[in-house]
């Protein structure tokens, strides 16, 4: 059912999210899948489901005593616009993609970890909102904090540049039916990996690039499932993102903490991080 345009769908209950302010915490977690929302809870202290529609799952609990929320937003960067359009109208202002990808870098093997500082914008949600060659960028203290939640978990992971697309098969340089090969699809995947690109996925870019458009802070942390030079393919390490991203969150609160105390507009790496808040 498509709501009377004459209608705001949003006065109160989001139409697709059906959450409304004070159902989800300042941090939103971003998985696609929403049988990842229990794999994500799972690492937390506590959670409450407080919404279930379409591809959109809710919880929102707490990680390391820090208020965190996460929402499923199914497949691709459509759906995950709707997401972060009604998620920041009901207060959220940081969102960090929780996904899987494919490698397109022989050194990030499977079961690593990518955390995206900006994304190639290969799908066509983002050109809705804004010219081109806008920028698709991760927020500075987002990327810090997924580097030091790696590392404080002991996980292998690598920092740079994601492709997100909206085709899982012709879009990521796979055949398609009966072999069916896109255009310019054989030369696709090694152009990325000549420009430096880590690894394809379906969302990240379309988040990136509306949180900046709103003002909120975006990032994005993947595992890797397949990598596409050695032809490895296996589902693990979907633990590790979830664990990664709900730790950064609990790091964000202490460097929003520690900006404050110094007078700072933001956290920068001139400032230590103030423990005591963890």
């Amino acid at each position: 059912m498509t709501p009377d345009p004459a209608e705001d769908p949003n006065d109160d209950e989001q139409y697709h999210l059906e959450v409304e302010p004070g159902d989800v915490a300042d941090s939103v977690l971003l998985p696609g899948d929403p049988d990842r929302v229990p794999k994500i809870t799972d690492v937390w202290d506590d959670h409450e489901v407080v919404a279930d529609h379409r591809e959109y799952r809710t919880a929102t609990g707490t990680y390391d005593g820090t208020p965190v929320s996460v929402t499923s937003t199914g497949i691709g960067s459509p759906s995950a616009a709707i997401a972060v359009e009604e998620l920041a109208r009901v207060g959220s202002e940081t969102l960090i993609r929780v996904g899987s990808c494919g490698s397109i870098q022989p050194e990030a093997g499977v079961g690593d970890l990518v955390i995206t500082t900006g994304a190639v914008r290969q799908e066509g949600t983002s050109d809705e909102y804004v010219r081109e060659d806008y920028p698709a960028v991760a927020d500075h203290a987002v990327v810090s904090a997924l580097i030091a939640a790696a590392e404080r978990l002991g996980y292998d992971y690598h920092v740079g540049v994601t492709c997100s697309t909206d085709s899982f098969y012709a879009g990521q340089g796979r055949p398609g039916f009966e072999g069916f090969q896109a255009r310019d699809s054989d030369e696709l995947v090694a152009e990325l990996r000549d420009a430096n690109v880590l690894n394809f996925e379906m969302e990240a870019s379309s988040i990136l690039t509306l949180a900046s458009l709103y003002g909120l802070r975006a990032g994005a942390v993947s595992t890797v499932y397949a990598n596409r030079v050695t032809g490895e393919f296996r589902t693990e390490g979907e633990r590790k993102a979830a664990k990664t991203a709900s730790e950064a969150v609990s790091l964000l609160a202490a460097m929003d903490g520690t900006a404050e105390k110094a007078g700072a507009d933001r956290w920068h790496p001139g400032l230590r991080i103030d423990e005591q808040r963890r």
